[in-house]
């Protein structure tokens, strides 16, 4: 199967969920055709706004919408939208909670060569915060599909983290089923447990295999829910093998690393190691560069797993 970016499945999903429900509609910030959301613009040019390049006043009218029975489908890069315009978000669509969806593309550090003031590696830290505020970050296009089409049916604020570089299916296998709160067991194992989000569900899987080669098995869990998060199965991973990984393209501060670590510390205390970007900003780069150079690969993930069992 041909790889494609969270944010491509995003612009389909979005124009079938258009014609599916005529509540939905649509909100940029002059960036469309990268955000995928033309694909909607195209088919129910009605239901479309282009609110320029300003993005805090782009959320207060969503938050305005909504409020007259539209689920406003709110997109622009994850700086941009957790970052330019987080005060809006937090106290006219988190205080009152309302039903408002927020799509950012162009999160993590995979944005490439647009640099480090458009890699938001903080933007789940920042939404996970809000109050009531759901947060997704679905690994694939599969996932990414299933999700739009939850939240729309969900009543209230939601972030959903997506990418800009395409990335392989791992969602396509048999009795695969998202719902939001839910974690996803992709393999098995006894010895560890790697908790993985978004394009690092994909490492964590070749990891697996590099592991198995091995003789070391491990569990792997995908988690595109980070709020809520599966309180319930990362406890019960812990408790099964005893050591927890996790794996993110985001800060190791404040985002699925730590969420974890909460969980973990109030319920079952085990080691929890972090594959993740450092407290450090990003720089210009190819992602597979960027990847390797900021220790998110799949080798990464079997190093820091065996330093886990040499500590377990």
């Amino acid at each position: 199967m041909a790889k494609m970016a969270t944010r491509e499945a995003y612009g389909k999903a979005l124009k079938e969920l258009g014609g599916e429900n005529k509540n939905v509609v649509v909100m940029d910030a002059d960036l469309s055709k990268s955000t995928k959301t033309a694909d909607f613009k195209g088919e129910y040019p009605e239901r479309f706004f282009n609110m320029g390049i300003a993005e805090a006043n782009m959320m207060s009218v969503a938050a305005g919408m909504s409020t007259c029975g539209k689920i406003p489908f709110v997109s622009t890069f994850a700086m941009f939208a957790a970052g330019r315009a987080f005060e809006q978000i937090r106290n006219s669509i988190g205080y009152p909670h309302l039903n408002v969806k927020i799509c950012a593309t162009h999160a993590g550090l995979t944005v490439g060569e647009d640099g480090a003031t458009h890699q938001s590696i903080e933007d789940i830290a920042l939404m996970r915060t809000i109050p009531g505020m759901t947060v997704l970050c679905p690994a694939d296009d599969i996932e990414t599909t299933a999700a739009i089409k939850a939240i729309s049916e969900l009543n209230g604020p939601c972030y959903v983290r997506l990418g800009r570089a395409a990335v392989n299916t791992v969602s396509d296998f048999e009795g695969y089923k998202f719902e939001i709160g839910k974690a996803v067991t992709l393999r098995e194992g006894k010895e560890a447990t790697i908790v993985a989000t978004g394009i690092m569900v994909d490492a964590a899987l070749e990891a697996y295999n590099m592991l198995a080669e091995e003789g070391i098995k491990v569990k792997v869990i995908n988690i595109h829910t980070i709020k809520p998060i599966d309180t319930e199965a990362i406890v019960a991973a812990a408790r099964e093998t005893g050591l927890i990984v996790t794996a993110e393209e985001h800060s190791i501060i404040g985002g699925l690393g730590s969420a974890v670590s909460e969980v973990i510390c109030e319920n079952h205390p085990v080691p929890v190691l972090k594959v993740g970007v450092k407290d450090t900003f990003g720089e210009s780069g190819k992602p597979a560069e960027l990847l390797k150079a900021y220790e998110l690969t799949a080798n990464d993930i079997v190093k820091v797993v065996k330093r886990g069992l040499s500590i377990k």
